[in-house]
């Protein structure tokens, strides 16, 4: 029974959304039921919902797909974003002088996981 995986993880990497958004999106779900989780990212106004219920829904179907595990069973155990490569550009301003735009990228992860019976 040790041998059993009963977690599947599914990330999405370089997301152009700001870590620190998408952070205020990925803490709404995380130790919910999928089922739970997905109801209220669908309703959940941010820009970040759709591409974490995609990060989501991923992780779903490897469970089911590679691991055999049940969706209906499945729990948020784990969900992150981290800050990914910076896109630095310029815009012009007055004198000739520049001042820099940050355009910042995140890794999303979640894992999911049976729940403990």
């Amino acid at each position: 029974m040790a041998d059993q995986i009963t977690s599947a993880t599914a990330s999405a990497m370089s997301v152009r959304m700001p870590a620190r958004k998408v952070r205020m999106v990925i803490d709404l779900i995380r130790g919910k039921s999928v089922a739970e989780a997905i109801a209220i990212l669908e309703f959940t106004p941010r820009a970040a919902s759709p591409v974490v219920i995609k990060v989501l829904k991923s992780a779903i179907a490897n469970a089911e797909h590679n691991y055999d595990l049940d969706a209906e069973n499945l729990v948020v155990t784990k969900a992150y974003a981290n800050e990914g490569p910076t896109l630095k550009r310029f815009r012009p301003r007055a004198k000739g002088s520049a001042s820099p735009i940050n355009k910042r990228t995140s890794h999303i992860t979640v894992v999911v996981s049976e729940k403990e019976a």
